[in-house]
C-alpha cells in the first residue's frame, strides 16, 4: 500500500458524503443542508468542496505542493459542513453518521499529510 492510498480513500469518502448531501438538498429529502447561509449558498460551496477533492485525487493527494494543498483544502472545506460545530446542530441525531465519517476522513487526511511532510525531510 502506497502512502497516498489512505488519503485517496478519505478524499473519496468526502466526495461521496458531500455528493449525497448535495443530492438531498436538491431533492428536498430531510435531513438536508439549508439552501443558503449568511455567507454563501450551499450548492456552490459543495461544488467547490467536491472540485477540490476531485482535483486532489487527480494530482495525487500527497504528490507535490499542489496535490498536498488541494488535499488540505478539501479537508478544511469538509469541516465547514461536517466539523465539530455539528455536535450542537438540532439535527445531529439524524446526521451523526455523516458527521463522524467525515471527521474520520479528515483525520486520516491530516495524518497522511503529516506523515508525508515528515518523510520529505
Amino acid at each position: 500500500m502506497t502512502q497516498s492510498r489512505p488519503a485517496a480513500a478519505a478524499l473519496a469518502a468526502l466526495i461521496i458524503l458531500q455528493s449525497v448531501m448535495l443530492m438531498a438538498l436538491y431533492a428536498g429529502v430531510p435531513p438536508h443542508p439549508p439552501a443558503a447561509t449568511p455567507l454563501f449558498g450551499i450548492g456552490p460551496f459543495l461544488g467547490m468542496a467536491l472540485s477540490a477533492a476531485a482535483a486532489a485525487l487527480v494530482l495525487g493527494p500527497l504528490n507535490g505542493p499542489a496535490g498536498r494543498a488541494l488535499t488540505a483544502l478539501a479537508a478544511a472545506l469538509a469541516l465547514v459542513s461536517f466539523g465539530p460545530q455539528k455536535y450542537a446542530d438540532p439535527a445531529f441525531a439524524q446526521i451523526w453518521p455523516a458527521v463522524l465519517s467525515a471527521q474520520a476522513a479528515v483525520a486520516m487526511i491530516g495524518h497522511a499529510l503529516w506523515r508525508s511532510r515528515k518523510a520529505a525531510r
